[in-house]
């Protein structure tokens, strides 16, 4: 890779890759190497100029042409289930577009990129990032966005920074309708099994659960709100907890179609029929929803078209452009299948 100077910022920037280098001490070169994430600098001189690169503001400029391929780095948390494969296929589909390649990287359920990614990341100069239920610290933030690498996030794991794009779902009003459904039908004993309580849209589902137990009269008991991890073990676990109660529950809703999978297990080890015995709502409408037995009734969360909407958002900004919403939630949908009915007697 050359060492040659990084561009210069744009008119009105406060400094220069001159100025920077001057008050660090250091040539410019060695600030180029800092900017693009190369290894060869001392510990002590790269923090020092990065220090200086975030207070005085520095943005380096876009290139206009570059005879290095077009990447998207595309993050997970976890990246171990169908639920990911559908992500990835939205993303695929709109960087194919853009003539760009996709890089994977997966953070073994760290929900924040550790140094040594986010130094290969750098070395990278990727288009843009795209992160899905992971988060970057602030200094993350203002080291990609000196480099005029933009980012934008899926499902946040937390509260969004402002002014940075997000996409996600309308998890609350998912959340409301599961549990207006097994109402409808009747349940009032209704538990839930949403994701990690750190998690943001897992607390979102559990909110339009109490919501609609709240407007139907109905009260919301402490024991029946559990939280998970998404997966098949979570439902499981606390599937087998709620329905070995003397008073379990007439219905589930799971906030993953994984975790409905897991309850599902479960009911069958204990000789519960579903939906004699119990229903079970799931969330996410993931392919193989519709081919268990029973189907699985499930809350649609549009996964490949929220992954390709972060992605030309991740492309607007690219091209020095703002999107015209930086905050988006795609609809979700009840999808009505075999695996609620009224609850007997």
């Amino acid at each position: 890779m050359s060492t040659s100077p990084a561009p210069d910022p744009e008119p009105g920037h406060p400094a220069s890759i001159t100025s920077i280098a001057a008050e660090a001490g250091v040539s410019v070169p060695t600030v180029s190497k800092v900017l693009n994430g190369r290894p060869d600098v001392a510990a002590e001189t790269r923090a020092r100029v990065e220090g200086l690169i975030e207070r005085s503001g520095y943005r380096r400029r876009r290139a206009r042409q570059s005879s290095r391929p077009a990447l998207v780095d595309l993050v997970f948390h976890e990246m171990n289930s169908v639920w990911a494969t559908q992500i990835i296929r939205g993303v695929e589909r709109a960087a194919a577009e853009e003539r760009a390649a996709v890089v994977l990287s997966e953070l073994g359920g760290a929900h924040r990129p550790p140094g040594e990614w986010f130094d290969d990341l750098l070395a990278r100069r990727p288009l843009g990032v795209i992160l899905v239920l992971a988060e970057l610290d602030e200094e993350q933030r203002a080291r990609l966005t000196a480099r005029s690498i933009p980012f934008v996030f899926v499902d946040t794991a937390g509260e969004p920074p402002p002014g940075v794009p997000t996409v996600g779902s309308t998890n609350w009003a998912g959340g409301l309708a599961a549990t207006r459904h097994l109402i409808s039908l009747g349940h009032r004993r209704i538990a839930v099994i949403s994701g990690p309580t750190a998690v943001l849209c897992s607390r979102a589902r559990v909110d339009g659960y109490r919501s609609a137990l709240e407007s139907g009269g109905i009260p919301v008991a402490p024991e029946l709100v559990r939280y998970g991890d998404f997966y098949v073990n979570g439902g499981y676990s606390h599937g087998m907890d709620l329905l070995t109660r003397p008073d379990r529950p007439t219905a589930i809703f799971a906030g993953s179609d994984f975790q409905a999978l897991g309850v599902m297990r479960a009911a069958g080890e204990l000789g519960l029929s579903v939906p004699g015995d119990l229903s079970i709502v799931g969330y996410d409408d993931l392919p193989v929803t519709e081919w268990i037995g029973p189907g699985l009734t499930t809350i649609r969360q549009p996964l490949p078209e929220m992954a390709a909407t972060a992605a030309q958002m991740v492309f607007t900004l690219a091209r020095g452009e703002r999107p015209a919403v930086e905050r988006i939630d795609l609809a979700t949908e009840l999808v009505v299948r075999q695996s609620t009915a009224p609850p007997r007697g």
